[in-house]
């Protein structure tokens, strides 16, 4: 039963419901693990966080007050601290916007957020998320795309990888800041090893 709204899933088609994290066996990963975990030791501050993922910085700020999409490396605590989001944030972030634009209300979006954050990099690369106004579904192939058209449930889908290498590119062309350092990278893609040569010769 799909808990994220009243609408019936086609066969194959996964909607998301708390606790969905765990899907059946485990699918060959879409992107190296040294990669997953290169995203996670470099962080991006708001203004930047912002830029990636094409929202205001109004928005980050009322969504993170209001626990839609909190930063995942470093809260803000009070005034004079910065908010620091990972990579993976960053892409939940611009995910959440395009959501919010399709006209997906606020419960369901809080329902597919935490199932985004519940998976990893690997995950996320082949995902698709397919609406229906009403319930939000994960599809993980074709077929299952295919199959939730032809059931009448998707008006429309975003494929969370082709997200996943925008926020990418955005990111290779802005300043990141090293989460065990504090150090600032300039123009740092966190998976681009030229480009971490680069900054240690320079």
């Amino acid at each position: 039963m799909a808990i994220t709204g009243d609408g019936r899933a086609a066969e194959g088609a996964y909607p998301l419901r708390p606790g969905a994290a765990n899907r059946g066996p485990a699918q060959a990963a879409a992107v190296p693990a040294d990669r997953d975990r290169g995203a996670q030791t470099i962080g991006y501050r708001g203004p930047t966080a912002c830029a990636a993922a094409g929202i205001t910085y109004r928005q980050l700020d009322y969504w993170a007050r209001t626990g839609l999409v909190e930063p995942s490396v470093r809260p803000a605590y009070g005034s004079g601290t910065q908010r620091l989001y990972n990579f993976h944030d960053v892409v939940v972030l611009k995910i959440v916007k395009r959501l919010l634009d399709t006209g997906v209300s606020l419960q369901n979006i809080r329902t597919a957020v935490r199932h985004l954050r519940s998976r990893d990099l690997s995950d996320l690369a082949r995902m698709t998320l397919m609406s229906d106004g009403a319930t939000v579904y994960e599809c993980t192939s074709p077929d299952e795309v295919v199959d939730l058209l032809q059931g009448g449930q998707g008006v429309f889908g975003i494929a969370v990888g082709v997200v996943w290498r925008d926020v990418e590119g955005a990111l290779s062309q802005l300043h990141g800041e090293r989460v065990d350092t504090g150090e600032t990278l300039i123009g740092h893609n966190p998976h681009d090893e030229l480009a971490r040569r680069r900054n240690r010769a320079g």
